[in-house]
This record gives structure tokens, C-alpha cells and sequence, in this order.
């Protein structure tokens, strides 16, 4: 099975999705600041290599599931952000119809299930998903994606112990962005190479540059063909980082001004903007096009979310449970 190339149109649609999911970032810590957007929020500026490269190396189909840092992975999977920005406002046009918030974005529709607040928790709910495919007999995966707090969790070596006995077509992604709220991962371990996690189960693990959305898709790319072609699961360490703190409540004092900048200068979408204009794949007047095209779907996106309605009360009562029938025959 042919692995999925990087062409002039993938260093586009990288650049614009990428700067769509900063600008939209940026315009939701403004809107938390101003109180519009309540309860939490953690922003994905500086990691957005890892949605970019991740999604160009799958398919639409493919399930993608992460933890409370989800608002890019869910606009690269594909939802609106107009439907993002008004599940932030806690409005019913949200994706989770306003009750979900910033922490849990979900979409059948665009095959992402979640935004999960519980640290940990979406681990063996990504691996359920790949085994309902492969039960199914499909050759879509599931991405799992996780931090590098998570990692600690027993969960994780539950899963991943089921994930390689049952030759489960997932891929499991840590975001490694050094810390987890405010302790570093040198803190937290001895063994700093979290992708060495993996090899304990014998599943293929590798460290990835987290700032570099070629070495994301290129990793990614590996890994999810070998899944397609039954040959199980893959554990990726992404190293990446985050400009903000680890939520809007976060000042990030644990972090010098130095290490900061020095991720800053590995800044992603200007490395992808860089490689454009070298290649002569776009002129400054594509660039500002897509600045203005970004700029009209975030502001457009919030003032449909300000223009929606907060749920109704009843709300409260439906999407709890789901009456199922089991055809089961009892004697």
C-alpha cells in the first residue's frame, strides 16, 4: 500500500489550516479574557505541526480521539468553526450542543470523538474504536492522542499490552510538550525517552520533531500503513511545545523566557511559510488572501456564536443515556 506523498498542495493546505487553528487560538483566549468563553480552556498554540502532519498523512475516515487540548484537531479534522467557537460559548449550535464546552468537542460526523477531560481516559477509548474497525473488517485506524502526563496513567499499559495481543490497528500519539500543567517531564521519570515506553511491548515506537510537520506526516505516514496493512499498533513520542501555559488559568512562571523563545524560533507555520516561498509554490498575494480568508471565518465564527442561543433547560435531561435493543434470544 503506497504511503501518502507531501506535495505543493500539502504545504498549503498545511499553511492554512495551520494559521486558522492559531488564529482561532488566539481569538478564544481574547474571548476567555473578556469572560465570553468560561470554565476551562487549554490552547494548542505552538503544537499545530503535530494536527497538521497527522491529518495529511490519513484519511477522512480514519477516527482521531485526544484529551482536553482539542480545538485544532477538531477544525483539521474538518468541523466548522463556527460550530467550535459557539461549543466554547456553551451556545446549541455548539458540536456538543453547548454542553460539552472547551474540553469536549465531538463530531460522528467528521469521525472525532473527543475532547476527553479525564487524564488518560481516551487510551483504551481509542483502542475500543480500532478494534470495533478491524471487528468490522475496515482498514480505517484510530489516532490516539495523549500527553505526556497521561503517560503515567495505568491505563495506558493496559492498553497497551490489549492493543499488541489483539493486533489493534491504533496509533497511539503523545504530545510531548514537556510539561505536564507545570512539571516537567524530567520531573515526572527517569527515562525521558517516553517513546521507549512502547518497545516494552515490542510495538514499533519512535521519537518525532513535534515543530516540523514533514517529520509528523512522515512518521505518521508509517505508522498508519502499517496498521492498514494488519500489522497492528504503533507508539509515536511527538516533541512539541506550547507557547501559552497549560490553560488560560496558567501564567507558566515554571518556564525561563529563554526556552520559550527557543521554541518560538521553530515556530511551525513559519517554517511551512518559509519552505512555500523558497519552493515558489505562492506569492505574498496568496498569503494575504489566506490571512484575510482565516481572519473572516474566525470572526464569523464568533459572531455566530454570540448570535446562538444557550441550550434549553430540558437539555439537562437528554444525551445521558441511549435506549438500545439487543436482539438477544433468552431461554
Amino acid at each position: 500500500m503506497s504511503s501518502v506523498a507531501i506535495t505543493k498542495e500539502t504545504y498549503l493546505h498545511w499553511y492554512e489550516s495551520m494559521l486558522l487553528m492559531r488564529k482561532f487560538e488566539e481569538r478564544s483566549g481574547q474571548l476567555y479574557g473578556q469572560q465570553k468563553i468560561r470554565g476551562f480552556c487549554h490552547l494548542y498554540i505552538g503544537q499545530e505541526a503535530v494536527a497538521a502532519g497527522s491529518i495529511s498523512a490519513t484519511r477522512p475516515d480514519d477516527a482521531f480521539i485526544t484529551a482536553y487540548r482539542d480545538h485544532a484537531l477538531a477544525l483539521g479534522k474538518g468541523m466548522s468553526a463556527r460550530e467550535c467557537m459557539a461549543e466554547l460559548f456553551g451556545k446549541e449550535t455548539g458540536c456538543s450542543k453547548g454542553k460539552g464546552g472547551s474540553m469536549h468537542f465531538f463530531s460522528k460526523e467528521h469521525r472525532f470523538f473527543g475532547g476527553h477531560g479525564i487524564v488518560g481516559g481516551q487510551i483504551p477509548l481509542g483502542a475500543g474504536i480500532a478494534f470495533a474497525e478491524a471487528y468490522k473488517g475496515t482498514d480505517t485506524v484510530c489516532v490516539c492522542y495523549m500527553g505526556d502526563g497521561a503517560v503515567r496513567q495505568g491505563a495506558l499499559n493496559e492498553t497497551f499490552n490489549m492493543a499488541m495481543i489483539w493486533n489493534i490497528p491504533v496509533i497511539f500519539v503523545c504530545e510531548n510538550n514537556g510539561y505536564a500543567m507545570g512539571t516537567s517531564v524530567g520531573r515526572t521519570t527517569n527515562m525521558q525517552d517516553i517513546y521507549k515506553i512502547g518497545l516494552g511491548f515490542d510495538m514499533p515506537s519512535e521519537p518525532v520533531d513535534g515543530m516540523s510537520c514533514e517529520a509528523v506526516h512522515e512518521a505518521m505516514d508509517r505508522a498508519v500503513q502499517r496498521a492498514r496493512r494488519g500489522e497492528g499498533p504503533s507508539f509515536l513520542e511527538i516533541r512539541t511545545y506550547r507557547y501559552k501555559g497549560h490553560s488560560m488559568s496558567d501564567p507558566a512562571k515554571y518556564r525561563t523566557k529563554e526556552e520559550v523563545e527557543e521554541y518560538k524560533a521553530k515556530d511551525p507555520i513559519e517554517q511551512v511559510r518559509a519552505t512555500i516561498e523558497s519552493k515558489g509554490y505562492a506569492d505574498q498575494t496568496w498569503f494575504d488572501e489566506v490571512e484575510a480568508r482565516v481572519k473572516a471565518t474566525v470572526e464569523d465564527s464568533v459572531k455566530f456564536a454570540e448570535e446562538s442561543n444557550y441550550p434549553d433547560p430540558s437539555e439537562l435531561y437528554t444525551d445521558v443515556y441511549v435506549q438500545q435493543d439487543y436482539p438477544f434470544i433468552m431461554d
